[in-house]
């Protein structure tokens, strides 16, 4: 029973003591503080690279697809007239459809991480359907 007072006493004196240290109290919230920045600072930065690899990687998908259509669009030449005419919209959709992406990619502004995963997970899902056209049309042409 006697430990047991002293043990307590030794942890209310302690307890105590770190009140009346406000210096201490300060130094040790500076501490946290700076941490923190720090953290947050990591996380922006490793925030805009993704940002930025994003990008410059669907840019060369977006390319990808600008050569695929300009093949494709080389080769309806032989087509017939009927036929050319109605591919040559289609190819003309797609272009404005791949160029719209581009133009959105390239207006993305950095507006916080659950904006970027939103921004991104629509846009992946946009750029899968035009790249799902593109490789249809052309299918269907080799038919």
């Amino acid at each position: 029973m006697k430990v047991l007072k002293v043990a307590s006493i030794l942890i209310m004196a302690g307890y105590i003591g770190a009140c009346n240290n406000p210096a201490k109290n300060v130094e040790n919230a500076q501490e946290s503080v700076e941490d923190a920045n720090k953290k947050l600072n990591d996380a922006n930065q490793e925030y805009l690279k993704e940002v930025a690899d994003y990008k410059l990687e669907t840019s060369d998908k977006i390319s990808n697809n600008n050569k695929s259509i300009a093949e494709f669009n080389s080769r309806v030449t032989s087509q017939k007239k009927e036929a050319k005419a109605e591919y040559q919209k289609k190819i003309a959709e797609l272009e404005s459809k791949n160029t719209d992406m581009q133009k959105k990619l390239d207006e993305y502004k950095e507006q916080g991480k659950e904006n970027w995963e939103k921004f991104k997970t629509e846009f992946n899902h946009d750029m899968t359907e035009l790249g799902q056209s593109i490789k249809d049309l052309t299918i269907q042409n080799t038919k």
